[in-house]
């Protein structure tokens, strides 16, 4: 019986380790959302700012020029 006790032992403790570690990834996944969620926002500002920044560059009759080295 006693090796029964100890192989049950076992995978309780593999159980334990296995929580623990779910626990931590969770929080990483968490964290690492909140974080994508943060650049997403900025992403949108951004590409908000540089829109206007283009009708603004039109309405001023501001044209592309090529680069340099054309």
């Amino acid at each position: 019986m006693s090796d029964l006790a100890k192989r049950i032992e076992d995978l309780e403790v593999r159980v334990a380790y296995q929580d623990q570690v779910i626990e931590d990834l969770n929080a990483t996944i968490t964290e690492q959302w909140k974080l994508i969620e943060t650049l997403k926002r900025k992403l949108g500002r951004i590409e908000e700012e540089l829109a206007e920044a283009e009708i603004a560059a039109r309405e001023a009759g501001v044209s592309e020029r090529p680069p340099p080295h054309y």
